[in-house]
């Protein structure tokens, strides 16, 4: 790596490189926090704390009206059973598992306790 080192106008210390050299450091960067993001998951992986959709599950999920409607199936739930342990009306836990309500966050994070998930994995990217 050619480097310049110099000052600035103002006195900072300032670098120059040739932009591949600066292209490649860039590159090395956004690929270390790349695996810093993939230990993060592994470790969540491993703890038990990251939910996992398995190929054989896939288009069921990408057919569900939302996330939280595949995983009470994916958990063998029926909603009177949800509703139940988590104290959330049936009613409203049908409207929130069609998506024609969102539920506020003490609720949803009841749900997804129930379910053993966070709140992340019942909520559709788009709400």
């Amino acid at each position: 790596m050619t480097a310049i080192m110099t000052k600035s106008p103002a006195g900072e210390d300032i670098v120059i490189l040739s932009r591949p050299e600066y292209d490649a450091l860039v590159a090395a960067s956004e690929d270390a926090a790349d695996a810093r993001a993939a230990g993060a998951v592994l470790s969540r992986i491993e703890a038990g704390t990251e939910a996992l959709i398995a190929d054989e599950d896939m288009d069921a999920y990408l057919a569900a009206a939302t996330p939280l409607a595949f995983w009470r199936k994916k958990r063998g739930l029926t909603q009177a059973a949800l509703a139940s342990a988590t104290g959330v009306g049936q009613g409203f836990l049908s409207e929130i598992e069609s998506g024609k309500k969102t539920g506020d966050v003490a609720t949803l994070k009841k749900i997804a306790n129930a379910l053993g998930l966070r709140i992340d994995d019942i909520v559709a990217e788009n709400e």
